[in-house]
């Protein structure tokens, strides 16, 4: 079972649309317990990052994301279920985020519409069973105006080109986020969430 966290997010219900055409179980939840059980966790998001940390800390959510991620729980982290991973945003200020991925949240550059709506080509920089059966280059469905830059490049696992070339998914032992929204982005999203419950079911059968 994947545990979907619900503390609000604006993608919630089109993420678990998305999960369950491709047929896969979720629990949409903001009990500790059931996400620190779940066989691997999902955080969706829209929005700003002030909002969703306000929310996260309401819920007292921190703990246990930081509690399923350290345990090796296979993690994906959407648009801003990303940017929170940061040590902070600089969206309206600058705003303390998890601080799983050293780094910050930062405008994208001046001169481009913003925010970067639309479909766009994500090019892969690791091998990884996320992208099983989705071909380099392939389009997905952006909507933000901030993008991540972490301090160290290793957590790269994709970029993307919009007046700069940005971060556009994290990979890095069992957290994968993206800033692009799967669930959105037609058959490559539904692939990559399918990609995603098959690298949960592998993980949860290695330690069964």
């Amino acid at each position: 079972m994947i545990a979907v966290i619900d503390y609000g997010a604006g993608n919630l219900a089109s993420v678990v649309n998305a999960l369950e055409r491709i047929g896969v179980p979720t629990d949409v939840t903001t009990d500790h317990t059931v996400i620190s059980r779940a066989e691997g966790v999902i955080f969706p998001g829209v929005g700003a990052a002030a909002d969703t940390m306000k929310h996260v800390h309401a819920l007292h959510l921190e703990p246990v994301i930081r509690q399923v991620i350290a345990a090796g729980t296979p993690f994906l982290g959407i648009c801003m279920g990303m940017q929170v991973m940061m040590t902070a945003s600089l969206e309206g200020g600058e705003h303390e985020c998890l601080n799983v991925v050293p780094g910050f949240v930062r405008r994208l550059p001046a001169g481009l519409p913003v925010p970067h709506m639309g479909w766009n080509q994500v090019w892969q920089t690791k091998s990884h069973p996320i992208y099983a059966e989705i071909p380099d280059g392939a389009e997905f469905y952006f909507v933000h105006s901030y993008y991540v830059d972490p301090i160290d490049p290793e957590w790269v696992g994709a970029t993307t080109d919009y007046g700069l070339v940005f971060p556009s998914v994290f990979i890095r032992d069992n957290l994968i986020a993206t800033q692009f929204h799967p669930e959105k982005s037609g058959k490559w999203g539904l692939q990559l969430l399918s990609n995603f419950s098959q690298v949960v079911a592998t993980q949860h059968s290695r330690v069964a």
